[in-house]
């Protein structure tokens, strides 16, 4: 099978929304209650049209479908969708702060393809070419099995809050990326 990537547009985005939510209630399963996800699905998954402003998150297609998303940043908000309420844009200082991995998901019959893998260099590659040597991201609990496997350390574990009496949890990771 092969896979392309591209910059997302706007178009895409009820596409993307599908997708994301496809893959966060079926590959999130083994790791969160189903209220999780879904409560996630409401700010803290989806897509932040920042980095669609930015250029800065992509699609990958094959076929000429949407099987994947995933992008990176150089502001300073970690993770969330429009929705979610903790929103900074400022930018960030390559020589002191670490570019952000944003919102992968994968469409659930193309998991496990190497698709992410291929969207993760490609977001590291475009980083580094901005200056970044440094990347970090707040990983979902099954996200944070493949970045570990791809040299990102997890830097322990933190709670979200989703809405009252509803919480998640994700792990904040960190790597270096050569030049």
């Amino acid at each position: 099978m092969s896979y392309s990537i591209r910059p997302a547009t706007f178009d895409d985005i009820p596409a993307l929304d599908g997708l994301i939510a496809r893959s966060a209630r079926e590959l999130s399963a083994g790791d969160y209650a189903p209220e999780q996800v879904e409560g996630a699905l409401r700010g803290a998954f989806g897509v932040d049209t920042q980095l669609v402003r930015d250029a800065t998150y992509f699609v990958v297609e094959s076929g000429g479908a949407l099987v994947a998303c995933g992008g990176w940043s150089y502001r300073r908000t970690l993770f969330g969708s429009d929705a979610g309420s903790r929103r900074d844009a400022s930018v960030l200082d390559p020589a002191s702060d670490a570019a952000k991995i944003r919102a992968f998901f994968v469409d659930p019959p193309h998991a496990r393809k190497g698709i992410g893998t291929l969207l993760l260099e490609h977001c590291e590659a475009a980083a580094r070419e901005r200056g970044f040597c440094r990347m970090e991201l707040m990983g979902t609990l099954p996200g944070a099995k493949f970045y570990a496997a791809r040299g990102y350390t997890p830097m322990g574990r933190v709670t979200h809050e989703l809405a009252p009496g509803l919480t998640i949890d994700f792990v904040p990771m960190t790597r270096r990326i050569a030049f």
